[in-house]
């Protein structure tokens, strides 16, 4: 309590010193956002705790002896596989879906992308033989992953409450950083295809602004 006193009482003499006091609301001064809640610094981000990539194989073994039985096991192991984030798979509707025989690519559609541009994720025979499977059990709705054969996707909480019954301290997200970590460590492939399978733009903004394309045919490799 007394921390969150102090804060305000900054608040009040930022605004002072700086002249930005205008009218009776503090609520409506400027600068205030700057002194309540300051960007961390960069020693202070918290990562998202990750598993050892030597250890995905086994888990998703473990993750098989679930799946019948829930859903929420089924998009994790999807969310593994592609290095999606949560809310991409969670929100994964039938019309991003890959035709199973051509194409076999997941197309998310820039408005559902943290970066604002679409992405196609191209999928290894495990993920396809995933989203069959719940293509023969979808229920109504748009939704590939759904709750208990409702039309509406799966909770957010959902993955996370399966790695706590198994006993994982690993993050959803921190898969993401496993997949990270065995391309750097494992693979030959450049730099810039595993930053582009994350649907990161690596590179500085001269760089971006002339690398259009994504690298599928590596990225599929």
């Amino acid at each position: 309590m007394r921390r969150a006193l102090t804060k305000i009482e900054n608040v009040f003499d930022y605004a002072i010193v700086k002249n930005l006091y205008h009218g009776d609301n503090p609520a409506r001064w400027k600068g205030k956002q700057k002194i309540l809640f300051p960007e961390l610094a960069k020693s202070e981000r918290v990562n998202f705790a990750a598993m050892p990539y030597e250890d995905v194989p086994e888990f998703i073994r473990a993750l098989h002896q679930r799946q019948d039985g829930s859903v929420a096991a089924v998009a994790l192991e999807f969310l593994i596989l592609t290095a999606a984030r949560s809310g991409e798979v969670l929100g994964m509707k039938w019309s991003e879906a890959p035709d199973f025989e051509t194409n076999r690519l997941w197309t998310i559609p820039a408005k559902r992308m943290k970066g604002g541009r679409e992405h196609k994720v191209p999928l290894s025979d495990r993920a396809i033989e995933i989203l069959r499977r719940r293509y023969e059990q979808r229920a109504i709705g748009d939704y590939v992953f759904t709750a208990h054969r409702r039309p509406t996707p799966l909770d957010e909480k959902a993955m996370r409450q399966i790695l706590r019954k198994m006993g994982v301290s690993a993050t959803v997200h921190g898969f993401r950083s496993s997949f990270r970590d065995w391309a750097g460590d494992e693979t030959d492939h450049a730099r810039e295809t595993a930053e582009a399978c994350l649907a990161h733009q690596a590179g500085d903004d001269t760089e971006r602004r002339y690398r259009r394309r994504t690298a599928l045919k590596k990225r599929r490799e």
